[in-house]
């Protein structure tokens, strides 16, 4: 885990054989919330994507690294003070042995706050 303490990943489920949908709780004490920003916490862009990679990478229980991304959109600001929990829909294709796609939906409640769409490599 690359942000040691910023999240709790609390399950995973398989949905159909490419879905899974992943229940994670954000640390709203992490010190990452002190900067980004005080008094109005946010969680950061740059996490959510690399939350993404590593839940994808423990379902294909392989090293992963982002490749490229034709598609995210930031929908809503994630407050950890008063929307802790997240789900993300998780659909994963093998586009080649080399090669994962991934599309991913994160929600808070019935809100969506994050769409990407992304390729990793397979190392």
């Amino acid at each position: 885990m690359l942000l040691k303490g910023f999240y709790t990943l609390n399950k995973v489920d398989q949905i159909k054989d490419n879905e899974f949908e992943a229940f994670i709780h954000l640390n709203k004490d992490h010190e990452i919330f002190k900067g980004h920003f005080p008094g109005n916490p946010v969680a950061p862009g740059v996490c959510m994507v690399q939350i993404l990679r590593e839940i994808t990478s423990k379902i294909v229980n392989q090293r992963l690294v982002m490749k490229s991304s034709s598609n995210i959109k930031f929908m809503a600001l994630i407050n950890p003070e008063k929307t802790p929990d997240l789900k993300l829909t998780i659909e994963i294709n093998k586009d080649t042995d080399q090669e994962v796609h991934v599309k991913n939906i994160c929600y808070f409640d019935d809100t969506i706050a994050l769409k990407m769409s992304v390729k990793y490599t397979i190392l």
